[in-house]
């Protein structure tokens, strides 16, 4: 249905903002004026009347021919494709590609019968030149030549289809997904840190043969207090949490002296004394905690070549980093949320902004420091991987964004959308809509900077892994932009450049040797689906989402090859948890639910029975009467019946855990992203619990598709040497 004037409708449909959408019953449900209206303002264009749209929507349609070149142009290698350039009509124009590598190779130009257009008063035609099939993968140069002027823009090749990393060759992987935060050890300062990676992967892959742990996003959290609990709302999606950082594995450790070793051991026994008895994770405590001892190891200095070592860091990562520690500073004096500073320090650029950076230039070394050292544990947690025999080894998150105040947004002001908010329209689990407290890139200023933003972050992530999660990859695709003051179901979709995104993130993922799964549940459009396994790009099937057109569960034989396919999910509750409709009666508590307690009671245990039947229906499952373990264990034999390559199992349903990590839809009303993993008595459990975990001894077996069960090592395997 079209707005309230045509002009509207058009040049909603130019930016890419949707008028009209599919809700999850099935419905066409239209967009109202309000907040397209809305989401034009964000993209500084002015709509509000007739006129104002006519004129907006004129310039947008001149805009490609008042530019020499495209800012950014992106094809597949394999495809011939074309670029179009727009010079003085009758004006004559090279266009050449300068490769990564140094080298140069002209184009052809063809055939091109567009009408010249006047603008601004200057008659101007447009030329079209063949972009090569053979050009190599990489981030090249076009190089445009006319009479008077010489101008560049960036040109990326990305791979047609990226698949399965050789690391794996044909055959299929599973692994442990764990909220590292929730996995504390014994020698760890109460949440879990980047050693126990390292261990919970050796353990993992030589005592049970898993091929990759996947974990919640490390991305980089608030400098101090307060701490945002949620790994899915950073303020850098580029950098690393230190909070996961382990002080006694930093090489300088061993180098300290008695009195601050000291120091460090009543920093960390002051803080287990502080959380005896607590039953959530406080990441505050912790931090104020560990971040004593960091200091202690920073002050100590470096040797030579750890120096040469940390300088070559900060020379790579530039003035990104450099940018970083200077907002964790700012932030440490001013407050977390940038928008709420002196507006002198409100642009990374600004002379205030140097003049602070010049005085605080040793706390802004120490957040820098922090990163080189967080650096230096993933690559070590992987490497540990690998060692151990993981063929993909730790997998990374890639949260969807960042909140309006955070050091991203910060250092990239300009990227983002003011007053919108991103979130999901009403679903089936979240029936008033979802709002995530993120802001949205804007899809017309990074095609601009030619996607550098997105290029060096998940270039960033895929250093020290084997893997990336795309947390809700349909964002590279399209996103919920809610209108500020606005409810979530008042918002909208606003199409990216999903060409260029997935092939970027294609591209990095070749370099790197990595896997890419993209998180597809939820609304999404069929195509999608179809387009991300034509690139390579694996899907996600959770066993509760998968049915049929009547509703059933789906036959595993049905399921997706190029998936990781799981059980669960961090947005449900453990498996044994919603066997118990846990789920379904939080949500009444909260307030979550349209419909009433009884009703949606009775849809969670038709769902239940009629997947149990399914499972006895395949011969996965045989007890009878079934404990909540029979079928636990039965949806993982469900799972591996299925064609999917990667399986992935939750490590909550490894230890008969059942409370929920996260509830979707909240913030404080439930202790989201603070439970520590737990065994099936809700008591929690440390990593060294889990070497002689014998529940998850036996979904091991399961998942590796075993006649003979696995065993937990014995004691004399697990006494230390002498």
């Amino acid at each position: 249905m079209a707005l309230s004037n045509q002009y509207l409708t058009e040049l909603a449909q130019a930016y890419g903002i949707a008028t009209e959408f599919w809700d999850w019953k099935g419905r066409l449900t239209e967009v109202t004026d309000e907040t397209v209206i809305a989401i034009l303002a964000a993209l500084d264009v002015s709509a509000a009347d007739p006129e104002s749209a006519a004129a907006a929507l004129e310039q947008v349609r001149l805009r490609p021919w008042s530019r020499l070149l495209p800012p950014c142009v992106v094809t597949e290698q394999g495809t011939v494709d074309s670029v179009q350039v727009h010079v003085p009509d009758g004006e004559p124009v090279q266009l050449s590609v300068r490769l990564e590598d140094g080298g140069l190779r002209d184009l052809r130009q063809v055939d091109d019968f567009e009408a010249p257009r006047w603008v601004d008063g200057v008659l101007v035609g447009q030329a079209s030149f063949e972009l090569p099939a053979n050009l190599p993968l990489g981030y090249h140069r076009l190089q445009a030549i006319t009479a008077d002027a010489q101008l560049e823009t960036s040109l990326i090749v990305t791979p047609s289809f990226l698949g399965f990393p050789d690391s794996l060759g044909d055959k299929r992987a599973w692994g442990y997904a764990v909220q590292l935060y929730s996995l504390s050890s014994a020698d760890s300062w109460g949440v879990g840190d980047l050693l126990d990676l390292a261990d919970l992967a050796t353990w993992s892959a030589s005592q049970q043969y898993a091929g990759f742990v996947l974990v919640n996003p490390l991305h980089a959290a608030e400098p101090d207090a307060p701490i945002e609990p949620s790994p899915y709302l950073p303020t850098s999606r580029r950098y690393v949490n230190p909070l996961y950082l382990r002080p006694e594995a930093i090489p300088e450790y061993a180098e300290l002296g008695e009195a601050e070793r000291a120091e460090i051991r009543q920093a960390k026994n002051e803080l287990r004394a502080a959380l005896v008895g607590a039953e959530l994770i406080d990441r505050d405590l912790i931090w104020a905690a560990k971040v004593r001892a960091l200091q202690v190891v920073h002050a100590r200095g470096l040797r030579p070549a750890r120096r040469m070592a940390l300088n070559h860091f900060l020379r790579r990562e530039g003035r990104s980093l450099l940018q970083f520690a200077t907002w964790s500073a700012l932030a440490t004096v001013h407050g977390h949320d940038w928008r709420t500073w002196p507006s002198q320090y409100h642009r990374p650029s600004a002379p205030a902004v140097a003049e602070f950076a010049d005085q605080h230039a040793e706390l802004i070394s120490f957040f820098a420091w922090l990163q080189w050292v967080a650096d230096d544990q993933l690559r070590a947690a992987q490497s540990a991987a690998h060692d151990a025999g993981m063929r993909v080894g730790i997998m990374n998150d890639l949260a969807v964004g960042v909140g309006p105040q955070s050091a991203e947004a910060w250092t990239y002001s300009n990227l983002f959308a003011s007053g919108m908010g991103v979130g999901a329209p009403p679903d089936h689990f979240n029936q008033t809509g979802q709002s995530w407290g993120q802001a949205p890139w804007r899809p017309d200023r990074l095609d601009e900077l030619s996607y550098a933003p997105f290029r060096s972050m998940v270039a960033g992530i895929l250093r020290h892994c084997g893997g990336i999660r795309v947390d809700h990859i349909m964002g590279l695709f399209r996103l919920w932009w809610i209108p500020e003051g606005m409810s979530a179901a008042q918002g909208s979709y606003v199409r990216y450049n999903h060409e260029a995104m997935v092939g970027i993130l294609a591209l990095e993922a070749v370099r790197a040797g990595a896997l890419v799964v993209g998180e597809d549940l939820g609304v999404v459009e069929p195509w999608v689906r179809e387009y991300l396994r034509r690139r390579g790009i694996l899907g996600t099937s959770v066993a509760w989402f998968e049915r049929d057109d009547q509703g059933c569960p789906l036959p595993p034989q049905a399921w997706r090859e190029y998936c990781l396919a799981s059980v669960t999910t961090h947005d449900l509750p453990p498996t044994a948890g919603y066997l118990a409709d846990e789920h379904v009666r939080l949500q009444h508590r909260l307030g979550l639910l349209t419909e009433s307690l009884e009703t949606e009671l009775g849809n969670a245990a038709a769902e239940r029975e009629a997947f149990i039947a399914s499972l006895r229906a395949g011969g996965y499952l045989s007890a009878d009467p079934a404990s909540t373990q029979d079928v636990v264990e039965a949806l993982h034999r469900y799972l591996v019946a299925t064609p999917s390559r990667i399986l992935c199992a939750a490590l909550t349903d490894a230890v008969g855990d059942r409370r929920t990590q996260n509830q979707p839809g909240t913030s404080t009303e439930y202790p989201n992203w603070r439970v520590p993993l737990s065994g099936p008595d809700g008591r929690p459990l440390a990593l060294e619990d889990l070497y002689r975990n014998e529940r998850s001894f036996r979904l091991a077996t399961i998942m590796n598709d075993f006649a003979v069960p696995l065993n937990p090592p014995d004691e004399a395997e697990l006494a230390p040497l002498g």
